[in-house]
């Protein structure tokens, strides 16, 4: 197997091969509407012909400038928020060690994360753990003011610049931004920050295989190109409106079963280090497609653990759900269960299979299951969790959120929702030139 496949046949009990067959027109006008660039939100499909349109030199520079912290470094933290975070995250976790955080590895930084959240004992705790670290700062951000990387940013900074004076603090700062304008942009000029680009036309949460995504995942460790390459091969393999091309199956299917009303999607896995590519999947669709009072619902489930907790609900509750489930076929270690002459735990059944068989059939009992309780599964195989198949993976939702959203008859590219924490937020902070909203907004409380 040499591409991740799309399966499915078990949502055909929910609606047919015909029903999903009659979006074609739909689903086609979609597609060309992303490949073309006619679509609302066109001014930010930059994503669509990245893999194959970045270039060489890129890549190396990317490549030299992590290599570069990598020497200099015990730590670096990545700042952004959404898809200026998620992306890398969600790489990073599935090629780790579980418990890398555990393990001495000279010459590797640990990468963490900062500006995705305003916890102050968070940022507390990690000023303290940095204190007597060397470390860098790769901070992601195509404003720069943006609230809370820049609250992250402005203390990382000044923390550095103490800890090193201002101008090597300069050299173990990368600023990842506009092109042309925004304060991160000045400072990055005026301090001689090395920089990338955040293009125009590529959202925040289609940017992992841009210099957001690649440079962190590099520090780390990780073969970006290999990365860029699977993401290529996937390009190719959705240009064409037809059920062979597995963006477009996945994005007919899905809302064929939406208007069947399903209307939450749950993302299962049955391998822990895929968990926050579920985060990174539930940003790309839920502020992809959540607009105009529209939608499915994206949640994210960790099987079997949560077969355990969320398991009665997906079994017996409200059936307005349908699951797709991420399957690993083939685990980069062996480890096999023993025998034991007391079987006091009843196991001695399973003794000399591999755990990833038993994992394997806990999925196949609970697809089953599912099934016959009223929840329709798709079913995305990958081969294994290496740097070609995630780009893959990584590609394939990106293309099939775009089709899905124009399906749906909504831009899938503007996120106007968003803004409106952000009003509330700052005029209850009193920030300048909020003053009319400030006085509303506190006579409501």
């Amino acid at each position: 197997m040499d591409k991740i496949s799309l399966n499915i046949k078990d949502v055909l009990g929910t609606v047919s091969a015909d029903q999903i067959k009659a979006l074609d027109t739909k689903a086609a006008e979609a597609l060309a509407k992303v490949d073309n660039g006619t679509g609302a939100g066109n001014d930010f499909l930059g994503w669509v012909n990245l893999p194959s349109s970045t270039p060489a030199s890129l890549l190396d520079d990317i490549q030299a400038t992590a290599d570069a912290l990598r020497r200099d470094c015990e730590v670096v933290v990545a700042i952004g928020i959404g898809g200026s975070y998620l992306g890398a995250k969600a790489v990073i976790e599935a090629l780790n060690n579980a418990f890398d955080a555990y393990i001495p590895q000279p010459g590797t930084p640990k990468v963490l994360f900062a500006g995705q959240n305003i916890g102050e004992d968070y940022l507390y705790e990690l000023t303290q753990y940095l204190a007597d670290k060397k470390f860098g700062i790769i901070v992601i951000s195509k404003s720069g003011t943006t609230t809370e990387p820049a609250i992250a940013f402005r203390m990382l900074k000044e923390q550095l610049e103490k800890q090193l004076g201002k101008a090597e603090a300069s050299r173990r700062i990368v600023a990842i931004t506009d092109k042309a304008r925004g304060a991160l942009r000045q400072l990055a000029t005026e301090e001689g920050y090395k920089t990338f680009v955040i293009e125009d036309n590529v959202g925040g949460r289609f940017s992992v295989l841009t210099p957001v995504g690649l440079l962190p995942i590099a520090v780390a460790g990780y073969d970006i190109k290999a990365l860029i390459n699977g993401a290529i091969e996937m390009e190719n393999a959705t240009k064409d409106a037809n059920d062979k091309n597995p963006a477009y199956l996945y994005a007919a299917t899905r809302n064929a079963l939406y208007q069947a009303g399903k209307k939450i999607e749950i993302l299962v896995n049955y391998n822990p280090k895929l968990h926050y590519f579920g985060e990174w999947w539930k940003q790309l669709y839920g502020e992809s497609e959540g607009k105009d009072h529209k939608g499915i619902f994206p949640a994210a489930v960790d099987n079997s653990t949560d077969l355990h907790s969320m398991g009665q609900w997906i079994q017996d509750g409200e059936r307005t759900i349908f699951e797709t489930v991420l399957s690993v076929a083939q685990q980069r270690h062996t480890l096999v269960i023993p025998s034991d002459d007391a079987n006091l735990d009843g196991l001695n059944y399973i003794a000399g299979k591999r755990v990833d068989e038993v994992n394997k059939m806990a999925e196949l009992g609970t697809r089953i299951a599912h099934v016959d309780g009223g929840v329709p599964n798709l079913q995305i195989v990958i081969p294994a969790l290496t740097e070609r198949y995630l780009g893959q993976l990584i590609y394939f939702f990106e293309k099939a959120c775009g089709i899905s959203g124009y399906m749906l008859d909504v831009n899938p590219f503007n996120q106007p929702g968003v803004e409106d924490y952000k009003r509330n937020m700052f005029a209850l902070l009193e920030k300048p030139g909020y003053e009319e909203q400030t006085k509303a907004i506190k006579a409501r409380l």
